[in-house]
């Protein structure tokens, strides 16, 4: 009995991951993508945490031509530069940013649903 080596399974902890992120002082540097319900099937999408550098404007312009749909760049006191989209424009947003070389893919967050 002695000569085998026995494994005892241990507990998962889903949350170590998220503990280990959060504490670093670069995890800031994500976009997030989130989804908002309006009033029945409308939706609003919102794009936050882009670098300061980008001229939001022009990011926003390129979208709306993209996605075929309307936008606004708003200036949050918290948040700061926040794009909103209308429609659910997660998919579109991320591979636009994406292929872009706005953002690298493992920094873009997707929230919603």
């Amino acid at each position: 009995m002695s000569d085998l080596d026995i494994q005892i399974p241990r507990g998962y902890d889903p949350f170590a991951e998220a503990n280990v992120e959060d504490t670093g002082a670069g995890s800031k540097d994500y976009v997030h993508v989130r989804v908002q319900q309006r009033n029945g099937r409308k939706s609003l999408t919102t794009v936050q945490g882009l670098k300061k550098d980008f001229n939001y404007n022009k990011i926003l312009k390129d979208f709306k031509k993209e996605f075929c749909c309307n936008g606004t760049a708003v200036q949050d006191p918290e948040l700061g530069q926040v794009i909103q989209l209308q429609g659910d424009q997660r998919k579109n947003v991320s591979q636009f940013l994406v292929q872009a070389g706005v953002v690298k893919k493992d920094l873009i967050k997707i929230h919603g649903f």
